[in-house]
């Protein structure tokens, strides 16, 4: 099939005054950076300041970005996927600092007994890779999924050092939250019927076959030679490797394309809480505002924000990842800030998706934001297209506050 020719992108929706300059360089981002199809999100002391949209959803067919366009976000889903943590614990059914196995009983084999519930969600625990063939029927059965995710065996000892969960974290915390919550929903439905339906937000860690294929966006690869020659080599190296901790974390078993479907463009009816969320920029951005201000919308309790803003505290050998070769910092299912991902203040709190996108809350400023794209990028410490929007932000007067 012929591309079509590309056109100038036609940006639309709005920014209130004083937002402006975060619009010039969503249009920049067209014009200078690559970008094929994208939105972006600011929500600021509860009030929505930027809505942008542009761009086409589709490369093949050139159909446009509509107003309720929606694209995987990958790892950005893990932040969505901590809130419901964040809620059972607001609830009172969890305890960050208590073992896994208090809730799970089963969950203590193999030298999982004293892993706590904030080792776990920090990428403490050793549980980056499946030992046991993982596949898309084993994900859509969660009582058999349980069984496996209950008798891996850690890597090392919990709590000495950190590896990147990059898919196995959302089932841990999918089981977890089954286990707790009264009703014993999956982590998806629970998402769905307390966070998305009472925010009206369109976004899905289980997409249903309601949404129709015309609502979503295509993903575009950056290409074999940008992702060999993108990534720092130590990483491109580790992640050609079938051994390597981030090949096995992320590439095999079930790995990242879980998520992909040739017919209908995304899997429906499945939960990848840790890559496979579906939704726009809108509703990452608002879920984010209600976590960044007093979270009534929600029954947020103050100690629950207050543990979210906290510092990460570090396993025995530091902040190093041992999946993604380099510092970073996360905390209860949610990335901090660090000096490889300066997302602002240190009390922010959020997640990056591969390719680009972006979302966070910063209480400090009151600050609930959002990027997603459909044309994937290979910058590993923040992609230039949602670098300039943030740099744009925070440089206005509303938003009064310097980049860390």
């Amino acid at each position: 099939m012929l591309l079509q020719e590309t056109k100038p992108a036609e940006i639309k929706g709005f920014v209130r005054s004083g937002f402006e300059p975060v619009k010039k360089a969503f249009a920049e981002n067209f014009a200078h950076r690559g970008e094929l199809g994208a939105a972006c999100c600011i929500y600021h002391q509860g009030e929505k300041v930027v809505d942008l949209w542009g761009g086409v959803r589709n490369r093949l067919t050139g159909e446009p970005w509509e107003e309720d366009t929606m694209v995987v976000v990958y790892s950005t889903t893990k932040g969505l996927a901590a809130m419901t943590l964040a809620m059972a614990h607001s609830r009172g059914w969890l305890d960050y600092d208590a073992p896994v196995c208090t809730y799970w009983a089963d969950f203590a084999q193999n030298g999982k007994e004293a892993v706590t519930v904030r080792q776990l969600l920090a990428h403490q625990a050793g549980l980056f890779a499946f030992d046991e063939p993982v596949d898309k029927s084993l994900v859509a059965d969660l009582d058999r999924l349980a069984v496996v995710l209950a008798r891996q065996r850690p890597a090392w000892a919990p709590g000495t050092r950190q590896a990147y969960h990059a898919i196995t974290l959302g089932f841990y915390e999918n089981e977890l939250l089954r286990r707790i919550d009264p009703q014993h929903r999956s982590l998806g439905q629970f998402f769905q019927d307390e966070i998305a339906s009472p925010l009206g937000l369109d976004f899905y860690i289980r997409l249903p076959h309601t949404i129709p294929n015309s609502r979503l966006a295509t993903v575009i690869s950056p290409g074999f030679l940008k992702l060999l020659f993108g990534f720092p080599i130590s990483l491109t190296l580790a992640t050609l490797n079938p051994r390597s901790n981030i090949h096995r974390a992320l590439v095999t078993n079930p790995g990242s394309g879980i998520v992909h479907d040739e017919q209908e463009i995304y899997s429906r009816d499945l939960e990848v809480p840790s890559g496979g969320g579906v939704g726009t920029a809108r509703a990452i951005a608002n879920a984010y505002s209600v976590f960044a201000t007093d979270g009534h919308e929600l029954g947020l309790r103050s100690e629950t924000l207050r543990e979210l803003a906290m510092p990460p505290v570090p396993p025995k050998s530091g902040f190093y990842d041992e999946c993604m070769k380099g510092e970073a910092k996360f905390l209860l299912g949610f990335m901090k800030p660090c000096v490889a991902w300066p997302f602002h203040e240190p009390t922010a709190f959020g997640h990056p998706g591969a390719g680009g996108s972006l979302g966070f809350a910063d209480p400090r400023s009151k600050i609930g934001y959002a990027y997603v794209t459909n044309r994937m990028g290979v910058a590993l410490t923040g992609d230039p297209r949602d670098i300039a929007l943030r740099e744009a932000l925070y440089s206005t007067t509303p938003a009064k506050v310097s980049l860390v």
